[in-house]
């Protein structure tokens, strides 16, 4: 049994933890209110770039069509972009992550196609280096950014793209979280380069005549539509983090408190021992005497 010392001890050393974790719960509450409202602003103009692009790639097929919309014609290498955290204390988040992310890989390769990662982030590079340390590739490191933006995502983005159009990969999937609430952070798998081209035209839109010419308009904005995907990822795993985080410190905070209590009540009973040891003492050395 431990000593009434080493208990007074522990219990303030809870107490200093559950400061701390109660401390980390309130900066991730104050941050995830900014995070998820970039968040779900980007969103509308992803879906209206989304919808530009369909249309425009309904009208442009065969040899006319740009390399990031057309492809290589091959689908053997595969380059998938992890978009993980750069701090831990966020729960299982980054363990979801590279969860997908095996997933995804064991896929491919089941199908006698080649991977590489490509890692955003530093917390899924050890995990998945431990399974697959000969696929691990370049990355990005957004750790010495406060708020990694649009210029991280335009960096990123140029720098896939040049490895895309140097002969590096085929096909490029990325893999981030989305947000839907501090509870739930969702993994998400979608194919980022070359990209994806829409299952059928709007054909109830009015006909537009574009100048210039469709193939022109999507070689600037293929681009640019990889730049917001990377971009919206970026502020998926800001919102992601910020609620991952506040959900585990107020767990944490809590746990903090139910072992403070149990410890309390260890105290005063080894307390309460200890004082009936010294009253039988006394008692008994009266009773010699």
């Amino acid at each position: 049994m431990a000593s009434l010392k080493e208990l007074k001890g522990r219990i303030n050393s809870v107490k200093s933890t559950q400061k701390i974790t109660k401390a980390k719960q309130m900066v991730a509450a104050a941050k995830l209110r900014r995070a998820q409202a970039a968040a779900e602003a980007a969103r509308p103009y992803a879906e209206r770039l989304a919808g530009v692009m369909a249309s425009l790639a309904g009208r442009v097929s065969g040899d006319n069509a740009p390399k990031l919309l057309a492809g290589t014609g091959s689908d053997r290498r595969n380059l998938i972009v992890v978009v993980n955290t750069d701090k831990g204390l966020c729960g299982g988040l980054n363990a979801n992550l590279v969860k997908a992310a095996k997933a995804k890989a064991r896929e491919l390769l089941a199908q006698g196609k080649e991977i590489e990662f490509y890692l955003v982030g530093k917390k899924g590079r050890a995990p998945l280096k431990r399974d697959f340390a000969k696929q691990i590739g370049g990355g990005f490191d957004t750790s010495e950014v406060k708020t990694p933006g649009f210029e991280e995502a335009d960096a990123i983005a140029a720098e896939l793209i040049e490895m895309y159009e140097a002969g590096k990969f085929d096909i490029a999937h990325l893999i981030y979280p989305t947000f839907k609430s501090a509870l739930v952070q969702d993994p998400t798998v979608n194919q980022l380069i070359p990209v994806p081209s829409p299952d059928s035209a709007n054909t109830d839109e009015a006909m537009v005549e574009y100048e210039p010419g469709e193939e022109e308009i999507l070689e600037e904005l293929l681009p640019r539509y990889v730049k917001t995907q990377l971009f919206g990822a970026l502020l998926e795993r800001e919102a992601s983090e910020q609620g991952a985080s506040m959900t585990a410190m107020d767990n944490a905070t809590r746990n903090a408190g139910e072992l403070i209590k149990d410890l309390n009540i260890e105290y005063n009973r080894s307390r309460q021992a200890a004082i009936t040891t010294e009253l039988i003492e006394i008692i008994a050395g009266a009773e010699a005497l």
